[in-house]
C-alpha cells in the first residue's frame, strides 16, 4: 500500500473510532433525535452539491425503495438507538459491542442465500464472538444498563443487514450519490422527531463542537476519505479498519472521558476481535464471485465497520452510511462504504 494509502487508513481507523466519544458529549445537551438529525441534515448538505456535480442522483430514482430501506437499516434505525444506548452506556463499551458487527453479518449471510463454505474455522470465530458479546452482558455489565446493551446489540444487527442490501440491491450505484441521498431522506424522517425533543435553552459548547465533528468529520468527510481509499488501497483493505476502530473508542473513552476499562472489557475485545477475524476468514472467493453483478471484479477481503462504520455509525457504511462492515463475499466486490461509522 501507498504512503497516502496508509495516511488515509490512518486517519479512517481514527475519525470512525470518535463517533462513540462525540455521542456521549453531545447527548448531555441535547436529545437523541435532535443530535441524529444535525448529524444527517449537515452531512447531507456537504455531500448532496458534490453528488449533484458528479450527476450522481438521477440514476438513483429507480431504486428509490431498496434505498429507503438501505437508509432504514443503516442510518435511520441504528444511529438513533446508539444515540439513545449512549445516554446511559460508557462510550467505550457501546464501541467494544459494534465490534461484533463482522460476526453477525457472517451468521446472517449464511442463512441468507449466500453460497460462502462455513468451515469449523469460521463457526469456532462466530462462537468466540458471541463468547465475548455474553461476556459484556454478565456480571460485569454496567448496572440498569441491559436494555442499552441490547439497543446497541440491535445497533450491531442494522450494520450487518444494511451490506447485505446495499450489496445485493444497490451495487451498482454511485456510493457517493446513495450515500448523500439516504442521509437526506434520514434528515427527513427526523425533522418531525427532533422538532418534540428540542432542546429548551442552548446547550453548552462542547455539545456544538460534538455536533459538528460528528457531522462534518465523521460523516461527510469520513466518507470522502473512505472512497479515497478504496480507490488508492482497494476494498479488502480499506475495510479492516473494522478491526481497529473498537481500540481507539475505548481508548478515547478512557483517555477523555476517564471511563473505566475493566479486565472483562478487555477479555471482550480479545474474544470479539479474534471471533471477527476467524468468522471472516477462508471460502470468500466463491462467495464473491457467486454475490458480485455481472462484469464487475470480485475482491475477497475483511469486512468493514460504523463504520462502518458506512459509516455506515456507523457508517462504518456499504455505500451508507456511517458505519461499518459487509459481509464476506458481498459489499467487497461493489466497493460500498461500511456503515458502522458509530
Amino acid at each position: 500500500m501507498s504512503r497516502r494509502g496508509w495516511l488515509l487508513f490512518a486517519a479512517m481507523s481514527v475519525i470512525w473510532g470518535i463517533p462513540y466519544l462525540l455521542i456521549k458529549v453531545a447527548v448531555g445537551g441535547v436529545a437523541p433525535p435532535v443530535l441524529v438529525l444535525a448529524r444527517v441534515s449537515i452531512g447531507a448538505a456537504i455531500l448532496l452539491p458534490l453528488a449533484v456535480r458528479r450527476r450522481e442522483l438521477a440514476v438513483l430514482r429507480p431504486h428509490w425503495r431498496w434505498l429507503a430501506l438501505f437508509a432504514l437499516v443503516e442510518i435511520i434505525t441504528p444511529w438513533l438507538l446508539l444515540t439513545e444506548a449512549e445516554t446511559r452506556l460508557p462510550s467505550s463499551l457501546s464501541g467494544l459491542l459494534v465490534a461484533a458487527v463482522p460476526v453477525i453479518v457472517a451468521v446472517l449471510a449464511r442463512f441468507t442465500g449466500s453460497k460462502d463454505r462455513m468451515s469449523a474455522i469460521r463457526w469456532a470465530g462466530l462462537l468466540l464472538g458471541l463468547g465475548g458479546v455474553a461476556l459484556l452482558l454478565g456480571p460485569g455489565a454496567p448496572r440498569g444498563a441491559t436494555g442499552s446493551v441490547f439497543e446497541v446489540l440491535g445497533v450491531a444487527v442494522c450494520y450487518a443487514i444494511g451490506p447485505l442490501v446495499a450489496s445485493r440491491k444497490l451495487s451498482e450505484l454511485p456510493s457517493l450519490g446513495m450515500t448523500a441521498v439516504c442521509l437526506a431522506f434520514a434528515a427527513v424522517v427526523y425533522a418531525p422527531l427532533a422538532a418534540l425533543t428540542w432542546p429548551s435553552s442552548v446547550p453548552a459548547a462542547k455539545v456544538f463542537w460534538s455536533i459538528g465533528g460528528l457531522a462534518v468529520i465523521c460523516t461527510a468527510v469520513a466518507f470522502l476519505l473512505f472512497f479515497a481509499l478504496i480507490a488508492e488501497a482497494g476494498p479488502a483493505r480499506a475495510t479492516v479498519i473494522t478491526y481497529v476502530n473498537p481500540a481507539v473508542a475505548v481508548v478515547l473513552g478512557a483517555l477523555v472521558l476517564s471511563e473505566r476499562i475493566t479486565p472483562v472489557m478487555v477479555g471482550a475485545f480479545a474474544l470479539i476481535l479474534g471471533g471477527s477475524v476467524l468468522a471472516t476468514k477462508g471460502g470468500r472467493r466463491q462467495a464473491v464471485a457467486d454475490d458480485a453483478p455481472p462484469g464487475s471484479e470480485a475482491v475477497a477481503g475483511q469486512p468493514p465497520p460504523e463504520a462502518q462504520n458506512a459509516g455506515l455509525a456507523g457508517a462504518q457504511p456499504v455505500t451508507a452510511t456511517p458505519a461499518r462492515v459487509t459481509a464476506p463475499g458481498d459489499a467487497q466486490a461493489s466497493q460500498q462504504v461500511p456503515s458502522g461509522c458509530g
